[in-house]
C-alpha cells in the first residue's frame, strides 16, 4: 500500500472504498489505534469466557428441574464455611433425636429430645461456652427444624413448667430466640404433648419467630425457601416428600428431610422417614451420596432401606437411640440398632456410631455408649470426629460383639 505526506508532515493511508473512485485518506497512527482496540476488545471477550467458566466450576448452585427434583452443582473443595454435628445424648434411658449444628454462623437444632425434662440437659449442652466456637453464644437459634408430630422428637422443645424460666417453661422453644422454625406440614398426632408443642411454637412466633411448613418450604410459599444459605459454599436444602402433601397415617412419614451442603460434601438427615418415604425422597429428588447420614428412625429396619443406602452410599452413620432396651422392641433383634439395618449399612461403611446403650433386662438402666457424637468439617473440608465417652466403632464394641451377628462386609 502506497504511503505519502499528509498536509502536517505524517504519513497517511490510502484505503480504497469498493463502489467509490474516491481514496480516503488516514493517519497511520489513528490506524494503529483502531487495530490495538479491535486486538484488546477480542483478547478481552476469550478472558471474560474463560474466567467465566473457571469461576462456575468452583461455586454452588441449586436448580429445580422440571419434575422439580433439586440437583446440586459440585464445589471445588477448599473454601467453605465449617459446619459440626452435635449428636447429644438425651440423659435418660428412652430413644429420641436432638441434633445441634453449627453451621458458619448459624446455630441450627433439629429436633429436640424424648421427654420433657431432657430440655434442660440439651440447653446445658448447647449452651456450654468449653467447647469454644462449637456453642450458642448469644442465646438464639438461627434455624430450628421439627421434623414430626412424635414425643420423642418435640418433647424437648415444651419442656417442664417452671415458674422462674422464661415463658415459665423450660423448653427449648422458650429458653432461646429463634429466628426462623421449619416443621412438617402433615402430622396425626392430637396429644398433649402436641398440644403443648403448638402453644411452645406459638410462643415462638409471637417474639418474631418466622414459621413455615416444609412444603412452604418447597413451594416458596409465604416467605419459605428450599435452599438457606449458611455461608460461604454453605447451604441447608428442605427436601421433597409426597407425605408434604398427602398426609401418612404412618406419622414418622411425615417426617421433614433435610440436605446439608459444605463444598461437594454432602449430609443427610431423614428423621424418622420410613421406607415409603424414602422411596419417595429418591423419586422427587436428585440425591447425592452423603459423608454422614443421620440414621433413620434411630436404626429401625422400617427405615434406611436398601433402596436409600443404595444411592447416598453414607461414609459415616450416627444413629440415636439407647441401643439394646425393650423400649420400641419385642424382639432383641429389632431393638434399636436392628440388626437388620446393621446389615444393610455394613455394605457401604464400618464409620457407624451410637449415641446412648441400654439395656434389654432393665429398662432404666442407660449410658453413654460413644456418648455425644461430633462430627465437624473444617473450611477446607476435612474431617473430625469427637465422642464424650469413647470413639469405638459400634463392630468393635463389647454391646455389637454380644448381641449382634457381625455382618459379611464387617468380618
Amino acid at each position: 500500500m502506497a504511503k505519502k505526506k499528509n498536509k502536517s508532515g505524517g504519513d497517511t493511508v490510502k484505503i480504497k472504498v469498493p463502489g467509490s473512485r474516491k481514496k480516503v485518506k488516514m493517519p497511520v497512527w489513528l490506524f494503529l489505534v483502531i487495530i490495538l482496540v479491535a486486538a484488546v476488545a477480542v483478547g478481552g471477550y476469550f478472558a471474560y469466557s474463560y474466567f467465566s467458566k473457571k469461576n462456575n466450576s468452583s461455586s454452588t448452585s441449586s436448580s429445580t428441574s422440571s419434575s422439580g427434583s433439586v440437583t446440586t452443582s459440585q464445589y471445588v473443595e477448599g473454601d467453605s464455611a465449617p459446619i459440626t454435628f452435635n449428636f447429644i445424648e438425651q440423659g435418660n434411658q428412652y430413644t429420641g433425636d436432638c441434633t445441634y449444628i453449627k453451621a458458619g454462623d448459624n446455630d441450627i437444632l433439629i429436633d429436640a429430645g424424648n421427654r420433657t425434662g431432657c430440655a434442660t440437659t440439651l440447653s446445658d449442652y448447647m449452651d456450654n461456652s468449653k467447647r469454644q466456637d462449637d456453642f450458642v453464644a448469644d442465646g438464639k437459634l438461627e434455624y430450628v427444624i421439627a421434623t414430626h408430630a412424635h414425643q420423642d422428637h418435640i418433647a424437648g422443645f415444651v419442656g417442664n413448667s417452671n415458674s422462674s424460666a422464661t415463658g415459665g417453661r423450660t423448653g427449648l422453644l422458650y429458653h432461646y430466640k429463634v429466628d426462623t422454625l421449619i416443621d412438617f406440614a402433615q402430622h396425626n398426632t392430637v396429644s398433649s404433648i402436641y398440644t403443648n408443642y403448638d402453644a411452645a411454637r406459638n410462643y415462638a412466633i409471637g417474639l418474631g419467630a418466622k414459621h413455615y411448613t416444609a412444603l412452604e418450604c418447597w413451594n416458596g410459599e409465604n416467605g419459605g425457601s428450599r435452599t438457606y444459605t449458611l455461608g460461604k459454599n454453605l447451604t441447608m436444602t428442605i427436601l421433597y416428600t409426597e407425605f408434604y402433601t398427602k398426609k401418612s397415617t404412618n406419622e414418622n412419614n411425615n417426617s421433614v428431610c433435610l440436605l446439608f451442603t459444605q463444598g461437594s460434601k454432602n449430609f443427610l438427615f431423614t428423621g424418622d422417614a420410613e421406607a415409603d418415604a424414602e422411596a419417595s425422597l429418591i423419586a422427587n429428588n436428585t440425591l447425592p451420596e452423603v459423608e454422614l447420614f443421620k440414621c433413620g428412625h434411630h436404626g429401625s429396619g422400617t427405615a434406611n432401606s436398601d433402596a436409600l443406602l443404595s444411592v447416598i452410599k453414607p461414609k459415616m452413620v450416627c444413629i440415636c437411640c439407647c441401643a439394646g432396651n425393650q423400649e420400641y422392641a419385642s424382639d432383641p433383634n429389632n431393638s434399636f440398632p436392628y440388626q437388620v439395618t446393621i446389615d444393610r449399612i455394613s455394605n457401604y461403611t464400618d464409620k457407624v456410631y451410637v449415641t446412648t446403650l441400654g439395656s434389654w433386662d432393665d429398662a432404666s438402666y442407660h449410658e453413654p455408649f460413644n456418648g455425644n457424637i461430633i462430627v465437624g468439617y473444617d473450611t477446607s473440608g476435612a474431617e473430625t470426629l469427637e465422642c464424650s465417652n469413647n470413639d469405638t466403632k459400634l463392630k468393635d464394641s463389647a454391646w455389637f460383639k454380644a448381641h449382634r451377628t457381625t455382618p459379611a462386609a464387617w468380618a
